[in-house]
């Protein structure tokens, strides 16, 4: 066994290893329109720069929680984090838009690693008290992360370039594997080893791809009526209905069959992806739910606000990432508020406070949108809804594992991560949606009725909503098309409202969700099995 002070010091690397894959989720977006620019990608392809990390993310992590159960958790973490960085390596390197989407896809693979092993990994080498601070620090990183990351990125971008936004993984990627191999315990389940539920694994895969991608290709393909024909190689999409009905119909099927299957195994005594007999402790299963809504609203404004300030406001990237500061300064303030609130507030109450926070300041946000607002218009908001992601964040996944035993810890914590990043794919998708649907049709109509031609408001509507707004700066540039600039921006402008209005919306239900999580339950650490611990490498 390493000492108290090891295990401190462990929880740091830990904490960092989170770092890393939060920052890495939210740096890139105040390099997308310098990526725009450099590699000329359009508007579906931002939306898929940010979700097929999420995505592949939030597909595996079920399998990974089950993974580092089996075979070590501090295994998997090392392992996750060599994938990571090399996948880092490729994205700053790539050339074309499918080149860095698919090192995405990669970075997505080595983070499902990552964050329930560090979940499982706390909650295996804390009790009682010190677990409720462990995961304080670990949730207000999150919170903390999720503001740090366009700063950094901001910095990055405008100093050197948008590459180096992914480069910054490769040093602090090797600090932590290094520093996890010296201090973190390894842990594992021990007793009878479950089999992996495979099959599980790739319903889940389907369910959440087929749902993910209809909700950001549907504008591309059509709800309903065929807007562009879907094409995989050689074959064409020939049923005079768009597709992207049919993935919400693959995604029903695949997620009852996910369910069925799941208790077809159970009937037989077999293991499951998900340990649904978790759900039968009430803060689990309430606390899941609560977690997957409230993370539909939570970030979905950290994709849309770095556009509107670039490219209608005229920030650059640094300046962008300072204005978003101010959502890194109100969660890291409210680790400070936790400490002190701690011993007097339940940690449900203090959820509901910080989701409260958060349903205040993303309005508050969307009410100061428009194309003449500055960062003095957004920043006190900002400042709010940070205030509320760190409470929120911090204290739920307590509130989620508490009861959990130990020995399920892993698969738990890949439950609960799961229901998170389902809720932020889910909600990148959505509000990304509304993003440039809302200005598309808003620069339509503007265009219209200032009595442009019709193929002419067409082909303006493309170049704009395709660039993700980057077009509004060329358009800017030239008297003659200043007008549509102007258009443009309030275009974008309403949008990015829009997308806030939605995200106070989601962040309302997931309030509505924690009313069903009670009070916090007696803590039963005690009476918990207690995993298989081995010793730190010296």
């Amino acid at each position: 066994m390493t000492s108290p002070r090891t295990r401190w010091f462990g929880l740091l690397f830990i904490s960092l290893a989170v770092s890393l894959i939060i920052v890495d989720s939210t740096i890139v977006n105040v390099s997308i329109p310098s990526i725009i620019e450099d590699l000329g990608i359009s508007s579906t392809q931002v939306q898929w720069v940010q979700e097929s990390y999420t995505l592949v993310f939030a597909a595996l992590l079920l399998v990974f929680g089950a993974l580092s159960d089996r075979f070590g958790r501090r295994r998997l973490l090392i392992i996750g984090m060599v994938i990571f960085v090399i996948a880092s390596v490729f994205a700053g390197l790539a050339q074309d838009g499918s080149l860095l989407i698919g090192a995405r896809v990669l970075q997505g693979f080595g983070g499902a690693m990552i964050l329930p092993t560090t979940l499982s990994l706390v909650n295996a080498n804390f009790r009682g008290k010190e677990r409720g601070i462990a995961f304080a620090i670990w949730g207000s990183t999150i919170g903390g992360m999720v503001a740090v990351g366009p700063l950094l990125g901001g910095w990055l971008t405008t100093d050197f370039s948008w590459r180096w936004a992914f480069g910054i993984n490769i040093p602090l990627g090797i600090i932590i594997i290094i520093g996890a191999l010296l201090t973190v315990v390894e842990s594992k389940e021990s007793g009878n080893l479950r089999r992996i539920d495979w099959v599980g694994a790739l319903l889940s895969i389907v369910a959440m791809g087929s749902l993910v991608y209809g909700l950001i290709e549907g504008r591309t393909y059509g709800w309903w009526l065929v807007n562009k024909p879907f094409i995989i190689g050689d074959w064409k999409w020939s049923l005079g209905v768009s597709v992207t009905p049919f993935l919400f119909v693959i995604f029903a099927l695949a997620t009852t069959a996910f369910i069925l299957w799941g208790r077809s195994r159970i009937a037989s005594g077999k293991s499951t992806l998900i340990a649904f007999h978790l759900f039968s402790i009430a803060s689990f299963r309430n606390g899941n739910v609560a977690a997957m809504v409230i993370s539909l609203g939570e970030f979905g404004i950290i994709l849309s606000l770095p556009l509107w300030l670039q490219f209608v406001v005229g920030y650059d990237a640094l300046q962008t990432g300072f204005v978003i500061l101010a959502l890194a300064i109100g969660a890291f303030m409210a680790s400070g508020l936790v400490g002190g609130l701690g011993s007097r507030v339940s940690p449900v109450r203090l959820v509901q406070l910080g989701i409260l926070l958060e349903i205040a300041g993303v309005a508050g946000v969307g009410f100061s949108i428009s194309p003449t607002s500055t960062w003095v218009n957004v920043v006190p908001w900002l400042f709010v809804y940070g205030l509320g992601v760190g409470l929120a964040t911090a204290q739920l996944t307590n509130v989620i594992l508490k009861d959990v035993p130990i020995q399920e810890s892993g698969q738990a914590s890949g439950t609960q991560s799961t229901s998170r990043q389902l809720g932020s794919a889910l909600g990148i998708a959505i509000l990304g949606t509304i993003l440039f649907t809302s200005a598309q049709i808003q620069l339509t109509n503007s265009l219209t009725d200032a009595g442009m031609p019709t193929a002419q408001v067409s082909s303006t509507v493309a170049t704009v909503v395709d660039s993700a707004g980057g077009a509004i700066v060329g358009f800017a540039a030239d008297p003659a098309t200043r007008p549509i600039a102007d258009y443009a921006k309030q275009a974008v402008s309403d949008g990015t409202r829009n997308g806030a209005f939605a995200a106070a919306g989601f962040l309302v239900l997931g309030f509505l969700s924690t009313l069903s999580l009670g009070r916090s339950h007696k803590d039963e650490d005690e009476h918990a099995p207690t995993a298989e611990v081995k010793p730190a490498a010296s």
